[in-house]
């Protein structure tokens, strides 16, 4: 199933975001930002990217009970507007996986634990957002779960520099994926009958724009950290 979870110009503005932070990086302006989030920078921004294009990918992997499907159309939820796809011959929403807001982002989540080896801080950094986007979290007619795209960066990122200042752009990343998707998506599939979608996918509309402004959120704090690193390296003892 293919189809983009928001308005183009919606995906455009995030692209361009993403373009500007690559370019402040590769002219050296946030130098070590990738080595302090633990993702070699030749390929973590390849990773954002990618979850970016892979947005328009959900891999369908239930559906439910036949129900009155709103297909086509467009829905904005705090200002973000999402795209309802149009599908024939489906009688009940089916339940997708996400490849750029889920797939993707979960396996790097669970890299980056075993290479900081933040067991015990991750989950109570996946747990604390979960909470938090949970309660956040609101059923929308024809979209599904949707989450206000800025809650999850924000608790992950005060969650994160509270737990471990040091690992705070790894642990940023691993609380804001996973607990969105779990608070938002997962703790929510019972909500979903009802609601018309034509599609629920998780990951997809509804807490991609969280999942992947928390990416980019963990990167900048990467950067800051790394920046500050740098800093008191070149301060005279």
């Amino acid at each position: 199933m293919h189809y983009f979870p928001m308005e183009l110009s919606f995906l455009f503005l995030f692209f361009v975001l993403l373009l500007s932070l690559l370019i402040l990086i590769e002219v050296g302006v946030l130098g070590y930002a990738y080595q302090k989030m633990g993702v070699d920078r030749r390929y973590a921004y390849s990773i954002l990217l990618l979850c970016l294009i892979g947005s328009y990918v959900n891999v369908p992997v239930y559906q439910l009970p036949p129900e009155v499907i709103h297909s086509a159309g467009r829905v904005v939820f705090y200002g973000v507007p999402y795209i309802v796809p149009m599908l024939t011959d489906v009688p009940g929403t089916v339940i997708a996986v996400n490849l750029g807001g889920a797939l993707i982002p979960t396996l790097l989540a669970i890299y980056l634990i075993v290479k900081n080896r933040l067991f015990g801080d991750s989950l109570a950094a996946i747990a604390i957002v979960t909470v938090a986007v949970h309660l956040m979290a609101h059923p929308v007619r024809g979209v599904g779960i949707a989450v206000p795209f800025a809650i999850p960066p924000a608790v992950a990122t005060v969650t994160a520099l509270l737990l471990d200042r040091d690992r705070a752009p790894a642990l940023a990343f691993i609380g804001g994926t996973l607990g969105t998707l779990i608070g938002a998506d997962l703790l929510n599939i019972g909500r979903i009958q009802g609601l018309g979608a034509p599609v629920a996918s998780i990951g997809g509309a509804g807490t991609f724009d969280g999942i992947f402004t928390t990416g980019m959120l963990a990167v900048l704090l990467a950067a800051i950290m790394a920046g500050k690193s740098r800093r008191r390296r070149k301060s005279p003892a």
